[in-house]
């Protein structure tokens, strides 16, 4: 492998999803690879790639060969074949960057200590919290046994929040975790955005009180609490409409349960920016975060946020300061947060008012040339 003295950093990304499905892993990392080309680091994209790709992605992609999921829109890629290593090869990386501990990502890293590359890796998903969603608990242990194994022979992991480290800690994930949050794009998410035209467009009056979902519809994101909380609040004679901005496999459910509910389906950034906006409440009970993008943009959209005490959320969100925080699953805690709200337009403008504030500071150019430095660390105490 050829050496590269005038560009020291050349990044090979590795990820199981980079333009397949929209979620918060393909968004964030397409992020970062259009920052690397702007900072002028050569960057490649090694992925799974869908047959109609769900946007526009960022960078050169090198397609790997993968396999469709039953009842799923992510695809599986099975390893690391002899065209994806001859791609790497001609490519000549002098980091790997991993994002999912996968079958590609372990081939990946194991291509990189045959290649004395050092191997970095980003904690993007709580893959052991999504297990009880799918009646799969018993497999929790075998998937912590994965994550300590590839997370060890990565010279740094990176983790957006303190809790989350603690949760790797706490199952003996003996790796060199170093603190790297994600941002929210200001100019894309602030107050400014809030449309009656859009709100009435939806049939949704000036004066009612939105309470909104953003994000994937699927289990793990907590949709079963936000059903039952919505339901609550409406069996009570709370007056409010419910918004559900984005799709996936649980979407079906979800309005069956919420027959009352507006469904917009995916919808473009500058959309989801208005959606935000518009709305007046933004209760989102996930307990499978790690960091949780949607809280931040909610918060610098001006919109007071209800989220569950667990990773991710917990360290964004100061309860009672620029957001409330409601123990995870608990329906009668949500209900009652959620419904103080609704009825008290000045607590939601005091939260809106200090959420945008805590927002302010999660910025993703302070968050992009902190990777650049990992980066250059890495490399700078590397030793082959």
């Amino acid at each position: 492998m050829s050496p590269h003295p005038a560009n020291p950093l050349r990044i090979a990304l590795v990820t199981g999803n980079y333009n397949s499905v929209i979620d918060g892993v393909a968004l964030t990392m397409n992020r970062l690879v259009g920052f690397l080309e702007r900072s002028g680091v050569p960057v490649r994209v090694f992925a799974p790639v869908a047959e109609r790709p769900a946007f526009p992605h960022q960078g050169t992609v090198v397609p790997i060969p993968s396999m469709g999921l039953p009842n799923n829109p992510y695809r599986l890629a099975l390893g690391l074949p002899p065209s994806a290593r001859r791609a790497l090869r001609a490519f000549s990386p002098t980091i790997i960057h991993l994002c999912t501990p996968d079958l590609l990502g372990i081939a990946a890293l194991r291509w990189a200590g045959f290649q004395r590359i050092p191997a970095v890796a980003t904690c993007h998903t709580h893959f052991s919290s999504y297990l009880k969603y799918y009646r799969a608990g018993f497999l929790e242990p075998l998937v912590w046994r994965l994550q300590r194994a590839f997370y060890r022979r990565c010279a740094e992991v990176y983790v957006a929040t303190e809790s989350m480290a603690e949760e790797l800690r706490r199952h003996r994930v003996e790796a060199n975790l170093v603190h790297a949050p994600f941002g929210v794009d200001p100019e894309q998410f602030h107050p400014g955005n809030r449309s009656m035209e859009w709100r009435r467009s939806l049939g949704i009056r000036d004066d009612e009180v939105v309470v909104c979902f953003v994000g994937r519809v699927v289990r793990e994101k907590g949709l079963a609490v936000f059903a039952d909380v919505v339901n609550n609040l409406k069996s009570s004679g709370v007056k409010f409409r419910t918004l559900v901005v984005g799709d996936g496999a649980a979407r079906p459910a979800l309005q069956q349960k919420l027959p009352d509910a507006i469904f917009t389906g995916y919808l473009g950034v500058d959309q989801v920016g208005t959606a935000f906006a518009s709305s007046d409440i933004f209760l989102y009970p996930s307990a499978s975060e790690t960091f949780g993008c949607v809280t931040v943009e909610a918060m610098a959209s001006g919109v007071p946020v209800v989220v569950a005490d667990a990773t991710g959320s917990r360290d964004i969100v100061r309860n009672g300061v620029d957001g409330l925080v409601c123990p995870p699953e608990d329906r009668t805690a949500f209900t009652l947060v959620v419904r103080r709200l609704i009825e008290n337009r000045a607590a939601r403008a005091t939260l809106a008012r200090a959420g945008i504030r805590r927002a302010a500071g999660y910025q993703w150019d302070h968050v992009h040339s902190d990777m650049l430095a990992n980066y250059r660390r890495v490399l700078g105490t590397w030793r082959r």
